[in-house]
């Protein structure tokens, strides 16, 4: 097997999968108020995805383990054409919201990428090959939101009026969030192509056990719902590592409880345009590029990652609780950009003390477990932003950037330990 080509799909494989996840999430709050959704139902169909990723996650990393890499990451692929598909001709709430069930439970893809990049690489050469995998999300979550921009903005909807003339446009732009969903189908759709014909099997060729995770530094996922997860918690008894992990959940509920909360305050208090929301969604995203990919390199060789980590907290919650007082757009761009300085600090920084933290013995388990507590946070966060936003439209982010306050007395915490 060429190593270096096995990893270069993988990679490809994944960014493409982000770049339609990243097409679809700005649109979800505009596309659901078309069916009179209220913000609860909004965070729901946030909720619903991560929820079935939560569930199904670890399943199909399991059946990965069984019968290979390929046959789920290829069922996953196919699983994405339909959901976004569904996404396309939803007509109703109802299918909107079976669209993201769908894309949830078929969103074994990551996990899976992840096996496959353990199976292929040395110890030492783990991290590299993880780091493909993390440079395709940032790739993903930039590139997505500016295809959804464009192909939502009414200059391409001329252009294809002219390209395909008036009747076949005029159909295609009855729904205009039709073509996002199509377009994301068909990305997927490449992505199984890619699998199918350019990704080797890797079970069959591993060495005894590897497939099944023999490292002891292997990402080790199990599911929430097992008692054996929460007993893995309990039976830690190491009282920083515990604080870490509640940072880690605090964190992911920080971050997605903007997915619902975000797009409506823009759309009622700001007035802006699907458009303009997803150019948010591509300056964090830059933003978050641009640090993870060579900063913080720099910033971790001068200060501490304790240090990185208390401030990457501190402009996050900072940020956060300035969202619901930006005047304007360039206003709100600011504060967004604050708090992606700081997500883009604490993120890593974090994961690294986890890392270092833990059981040399348990690097794998405790870091599956940091995995299945983010996804929590990433279940519960929409929801909660949904509700809040019910009640106030200032609430989700000053009630949310208190409670992630929480990270900054951690940090604090971490300064004297």
């Amino acid at each position: 097997m060429n190593k270096k080509a096995a990893l270069g799909t993988v990679f490809l494989v994944v960014l493409v999968d982000l770049m339609g996840f990243g097409i679809v999430l700005p649109l979800i709050p505009f596309y659901a108020s078309k069916f009179n959704a209220s913000p609860v139902a909004i965070g729901f169909l946030y909720s619903i995805y991560s929820f079935a990723q939560l569930v199904f996650s670890p399943l199909w990393g399991g059946f990965s383990d069984k019968i290979g890499r390929r046959p789920i990451m290829l069922l996953s692929t196919f699983g994405a054409v339909l959901a976004y598909i569904l996404f396309g001709l939803a007509q109703s709430l109802g299918v909107l919201f079976l669209s993201r069930l769908v894309a949830g439970i078929m969103g074994g893809n990551i996990s899976t990428a992840q096996a496959y990049v353990a199976d292929v690489t040395t110890h030492d050469e783990r991290a590299k090959g993880m780091g493909l995998i993390g440079a395709a999300f940032g790739i993903g979550f930039v590139v997505g939101p500016a295809i959804s921009t464009i192909l939502i903005h009414p200059a391409f909807h001329q252009f294809l009026q002219r390209l395909t003339g008036p009747a076949l446009a005029a159909v295609l732009s009855e729904n205009k969030y039709e073509i996002p969903g199509f377009f994301a189908a068909g990305l997927s759709f490449l992505s199984f192509l890619l699998v199918w014909f350019k990704l080797p099997e890797t079970v069959q060729a591993s060495p005894s056990g590897a497939a099944a995770g023999g490292d002891a530094e292997r990402i080790e996922k199990v599911s929430l719902f097992s008692g054996r997860f929460w007993r893995r918690l309990s039976e830690e008894g190491n009282a920083v590592l515990s604080l870490l992990l509640l940072s880690i959940f605090l964190l992911a509920l920080g971050q997605s409880s903007l997915y619902s909360g975000f797009p409506l305050f823009c759309k009622t208090r700001l007035l802006l345009s699907a458009e303009k929301v997803g150019m948010q969604f591509v300056y964090m995203g830059l933003l978050t590029a641009l640090v993870q990919g060579g900063l913080i390199r720099i910033l971790v060789k001068k200060y501490s990652e304790e240090r990185l980590f208390l401030v990457g907290s501190i402009l996050m919650v900072l940020g956060l609780g300035l969202i619901p007082f930006a005047p304007s757009e360039k206003i709100l761009t600011l504060y967004l950009s604050v708090m992606a300085i700081g997500v883009s600090l604490n993120g890593p920084t974090l994961t690294s003390l986890i890392s270092k933290k833990a059981d040399p013995l348990k690097v794998g388990a405790m870091m599956g477990s940091s995995q299945g507590l983010a996804a929590l946070g990433r279940v519960i966060g929409p929801a909660w932003g949904g509700f809040l936003y019910g009640i106030s439209f200032k609430l989700p982010f000053i009630l949310t950037a208190a409670v992630v306050s929480t990270s900054i007395l951690i940090g604090i915490r971490l300064q004297d330990g």
